[in-house]
């Protein structure tokens, strides 16, 4: 059996086809501890995010303009510079408020969106964010193409100062 708590605080348990439902009753019961700590943790990591996407505030259709723009500032460049070099070319880009992922890549139709919430984060990991959506132009999977694709036009990304 497993449990988690999912970000709103409710508690998840996984449990064999047929477990009979006392076991699973007494399993939740012995973990309360367990639980409690699990919630508070996930509290707290939810505000945490709140706060950090609070900075750019994104609620009026100006401020996401703004933010879009500026953004499209920072990353068209990078773009270009980094194209040129590992001979890729996306069909487009765009910029969407994504809380989830900084970048997405459609691999079939070249095709990559930019978080603008990266305007948070500082220059090289917008810069990173650059070269690794374009990496999966040349390989959709992370696997140890990809990451020495990475290593190859943008080796700063394992540097010890790189740790999130």
């Amino acid at each position: 059996m497993s449990m988690r708590i999912m970000k709103n605080g409710d508690v998840h348990v996984s449990a064999p086809i047929g477990m009979p439902k006392r076991e699973i009753e007494a399993f939740v019961s012995e973990h309360q501890d367990w639980i409690v700590r699990a919630r508070k943790n996930t509290a707290e990591r939810q505000n945490q995010l709140t706060d950090f996407f609070n900075q750019l505030p994104l609620t009026t259709k100006i401020q996401k303009l703004e933010a879009t723009e500026r953004i499209r500032l920072m990353v068209e460049p990078l773009v270009q510079h980094y194209s040129k070099i590992m001979g890729v070319c996306p069909s487009s880009i765009s910029y969407k408020p994504m809380k989830s992922r900084w970048g997405v890549c459609d691999v079939r139709q070249h095709y990559i969106r930019y978080s603008t919430y990266l305007l948070l984060l500082p220059d090289w990991c917008v810069e990173h964010v650059v070269v690794h959506e374009l990496c999966h132009l040349l390989e959709p999977s992370h696997n140890a193409v990809f990451y020495a694709l990475m290593d190859k036009y943008y080796p700063r990304w394992t540097s010890p100062e790189m740790i999130w």
